[in-house]
């Protein structure tokens, strides 16, 4: 037979304690929906904050908010855009300016021509000639006049009438003159 040991005062529990065996109280109500609560409010403020980051350091995100002066949020066809007709190209008259500077540059075989044009451009009172060399390259087949300020355009138009052959081309590939003259083959040929 088991022998029962002496009453103690561990053997007096009170009934309005709610711990049984290791301590353990029994659940409350609603524990699980707490942890579930704290959890998505977690998860919602940490894609609050990715996406506030994203947007202010990528700046990749748009968001459209609708201007409170829009009475109705029904979306409303846009009109279709009209055409204009196209414009008819200023026409700029060829103007002869004896103070641009002007770059004769040679791009053909033919030795010494970058200083005879130069030569004949002087001639008929362009007074701002000044360098003459050979282009980079001396196989090039047509003949342009290189402006890079829209203001000298008609002096380019007066240079391509003074050669006889030749286009205008608006560029800032020559900076060092307002106008350069790179010689191509069509001009050694209307000799």
């Amino acid at each position: 037979m088991a022998q029962q040991s002496p009453a103690d005062r561990f053997d007096d529990v009170p009934d309005d304690l709610l711990r049984v065996g290791a301590h353990r109280t029994t659940p409350r109500k609603g524990r699980r929906w707490i942890a579930f609560a704290w959890a998505a409010l977690a998860t919602g403020v940490l894609v609050a904050a990715g996406v506030i980051g994203l947007w202010l350091f990528t700046d990749s995100i748009r968001v459209a908010l609708p201007s409170p002066d829009v009475e109705s949020t029904a979306p409303t066809a846009e009109p279709e855009p009209t055409v204009p007709p196209p414009a008819e190209p200023e026409q700029v008259e060829p103007q002869l300016d004896p103070d641009v500077t002007i770059t004769v540059l040679n791009a053909t075989t033919t030795a010494g021509l970058a200083g005879g044009v130069a030569d004949d451009l002087i001639a008929e009172g362009w007074e701002g000639v000044g360098t003459r060399a050979n282009a980079d390259s001396a196989d090039l087949e047509s003949t342009f006049v290189y402006y890079s300020d829209p203001a000298d355009e008609a002096a380019a138009l007066a240079l391509v009438q003074a050669l006889g052959v030749g286009e205008t081309r608006l560029s800032d590939d020559y900076p060092q003159s307002a106008i350069v003259v790179v010689i191509g083959s069509d001009y050694a040929s209307a000799e």
